[in-house]
């Protein structure tokens, strides 16, 4: 089975025309589009069931608390927890990276201990452990590449030894390499840490068990799902999670307050202060349903077809004037294409491109430690998702020329 030909006509957004031109929308690692179905979601709540979750009592209050705890079921199923209490929403992955770092970090982490992250993360991965490191004086260390774009796991048992925590990304949100997560979890337990994962580019992509990842915390972000902003998830096991503090104190995230103290509420509501946003749970949910019409596995092969087409009609068009950076296999990335064409500089690109209806993101992509061991200030990245199809490689391919030319010294 494929993705129904017609899927474009589902996201609004799809329908204009920028500059003249129909919009080719390239840039769903940075953000995805939205369907109807996931609009209308947070368009109902607000026209029916508006009111707060959790406190009242009367008719919409109820049904309100219904459809946002509905929505945590959803996105439990659709990642393989165990149970809905272990979905903590945030407002996006870096607020739930921050919860990490700070509950579990600042609860766990001293002068002798070290942090193992990667040479290909995003700053979400990164600041957060730098900012307690700064406090707490603990190592921070740095799993580094192969001159093709993966971990370079020679060293790995070394760099384990003394590690507390291992955080990385499950797929690159620049080169579009799929890290082996399986075998990262294993050496990591066996060395006495945990593995956090960046799911943000690979829950949205592929078919997510975090029982067969074999992780023990999983941020995400709905944004880049099909889902609204203002919506992250973080996923941790059950007793992890309980032996966390509360990362925010308010509201909500209580059993009592006395002069003397508080208890905190039972999971996952003690790591959820204050009103939620619900209408964006609401939406969030929607987005997985959507996503799960299609089937993940059908998204997975669509985004591999569509990424090992797009590889050979560059590389056929443009050869050595083109850098595409990352592994070449389709199989062992995602459909992030992070490129450098000839001496033109990515924001000049992606500037030309915008004026043929091509968006494409250009800049550090929140990575800046990757971007230095590249030897670069910034790539143009064309990202595809589910609503892309050949025609919108094609034209990606035809404008590049252009630009090439505008440019050429």
């Amino acid at each position: 089975m494929s993705l129904p030909s017609d899927l474009k006509s589902q996201f609004p957004v799809l329908s204009q025309k920028v500059n003249g031109h129909e919009i080719v929308y390239l840039d769903s690692a940075a953000s995805s589009q939205k369907p109807v179905a996931v609009i209308e979601a947070m368009n109902d709540y607000y026209r029916t069931i508006n009111a707060n979750v959790h406190r009242g009592a009367y008719a919409i209050a109820a049904q309100a608390t219904e459809a946002m705890e509905l929505a945590r079921t959803r996105v439990a199923k659709f990642i393989g927890a165990s149970s809905a209490n272990e979905i903590v929403f945030t407002k996006n992955a870096t607020e739930s990276f921050n919860l990490i770092a700070r509950s579990w970090g600042g609860n766990s982490l001293g002068p002798t201990d070290a942090v193992l992250i990667s040479d290909m993360e995003h700053h979400a991965n990164i600041v957060p452990w730098q900012i307690l490191a700064a406090e707490k004086g603990f190592e921070i260390r740095w799993i580094p590449l192969t001159s093709d774009g993966h971990l370079d796991l020679s060293r790995l048992d070394e760099l384990l030894d003394g590690v507390k925590m291992v955080s990385v990304t499950a797929m690159s949100n620049v080169l579009g390499t799929l890290n082996p997560i399986k075998e990262l979890a294993d050496r990591a337990h066996s060395a006495g840490a945990l593995l956090a994962v960046d799911g943000s580019q690979f829950v949205p992509h592929l078919p997510t068990r975090v029982e067969e990842l074999g992780a023990d915390l999983l941020c995400f972000t709905g944004h880049k799902m099909c889902g609204p902003t203002g919506i992250g998830v973080l996923w941790g096991r059950s007793e992890l999670l309980d032996a966390m503090p509360p990362f925010l104190g308010g509201g909500e995230m209580i059993l009592d307050v006395r002069r003397d103290g508080f208890t905190p509420n039972e999971l996952p509501h003690k790591f959820e202060a204050g009103t939620p946003p619900i209408a964006e749970i609401i939406g969030l949910g929607a987005a997985v349903d959507f996503l799960e019409s299609l089937g993940m596995n059908n998204v997975r092969q669509h985004e591999i077809e569509l990424t090992d087409y797009a590889l050979r009609a560059l590389d056929n068009r443009y050869g050595e004037d083109l850098t595409i950076h990352g592994p070449r296999n389709a199989a062992e990335r995602g459909g992030v294409l992070s490129l450098q064409y000839q001496d033109v500089h990515p924001h000049d690109l992606s500037q030309v491109l915008d004026q043929r209806g091509i968006c494409v993101r250009a800049g550090h992509h929140c990575a800046k430690p990757l971007m230095r061991e590249l030897g670069l200030v910034a790539t143009a990245r064309a990202s595809l998702y589910i609503y892309n199809n050949t025609a919108d490689i094609d034209a990606l391919v035809e404008s590049l020329a252009p630009a090439g030319e505008l440019f050429a010294r």
